[in-house]
């Protein structure tokens, strides 16, 4: 079977037909997912209303299933299936959260660029994000490609960053928003983590930028020097040239390289239910 792409963004997204993503998937086409994610690794698959099994088992075609920050959090989970994160703005009765409830904390987190489980090892791979229930506006999704802001870097910032290696945290975002309802005990769950912050997408032979607001130190430089480099490589990251913004409809499902690309949602009417959910999957390094 082949499927059908339509171009989104010149180097970063496209639009993937031909292909009922609630069936296992053949060889070929997974093998054909695989290659067009190396060269866009952004994918939009619209119409595909997937059960939570179904998103969980398309998911883990492409590798291990990542926990995420349930592994801090002790809340009682809404869905069934655990391998399937909630990023619904609602309680355990269906009722949309108050603006001011804690959780929304870590939704609301969600709209800062940032990479998912970039600060936990393994780091994330591929994320699947399934648009469940959205608002009639407000709320899309927006993704930068690292790999051509690195490429758009000078080479002498090309030189500077190659050794660094930033700290990534978990908390560190939630923690600009006011914090949020995690434990100590929870917060121990999830060190924080060192990643380079220029790395080599295996597939492509690309080097792209591995940042994001997770990051807050440099290995072996001053907190503020540090945080001003990583605010100004964030700025440079994110122009508009780099970046697809993606208008949800319900039974959209969107698929990206955490490894390359940034993500964040824009704002949306805090009192509207907005429900998406996601599967995440684990890089181990060959």
């Amino acid at each position: 079977m082949a499927i059908d792409l339509k171009i989104l963004h010149p180097e970063l997204a496209v639009e993937v037909s031909g292909i009922d993503l609630r069936k296992p998937l053949e060889a070929d086409v997974l093998a054909e997912l695989k290659s067009t994610l190396a060269r866009y690794p952004v994918l939009v698959f619209h119409d595909q209303k997937l059960s939570d099994n179904e998103h969980a088992a398309f998911t883990r075609c492409f590798g291990s299933i990542d926990a995420g920050l349930t592994l801090a959090s002790k809340r009682k989970q809404r869905l069934k299936n655990t391998d399937v994160i909630d990023l619904a703005n609602i309680d355990g009765d269906g009722k949309v959260l108050d603006a001011a409830n804690a959780r929304n904390v870590s939704l609301l987190a969600n709209q800062l660029w940032h990479s998912d489980s970039s600060f936990k090892s393994p780091r994330a791979q591929y994320s699947v994000l399934c648009g469940v229930d959205l608002p009639g506006e407000g709320g899309d999704t927006e993704f930068a490609d690292q790999r051509a802001a690195y490429d758009a870097l000078s080479q002498a910032m090309k030189v500077r960053i190659e050794p660094l290696v930033a700290e990534h945290s978990a908390f560190h975002s939630r923690g600009l928003l006011g914090g949020a309802d995690f434990t100590p005990e929870g917060m121990a769950a999830l060190p924080p983590v060192d990643w380079p912050i220029v790395n080599t997408i295996p597939e492509s032979g690309r080097k792209s930028l591995f940042i994001g607001v997770h990051t807050r130190e440099i290995r072996g430089m001053a907190t503020a020097e540090a945080r001003l480099l990583l605010l100004d490589l964030l700025e440079h990251a994110t122009q508009r040239d780099f970046v697809f913004r993606h208008v949800w409809h319900n039974d959209d499902v969107v698929m990206w390289d955490n490894r390359c690309t940034l993500h964040r949602g824009r704002p949306y009417d805090l009192s509207k239910l907005r429900e998406l959910r996601r599967c995440t999957t684990e890089y181990i390094a060959a």
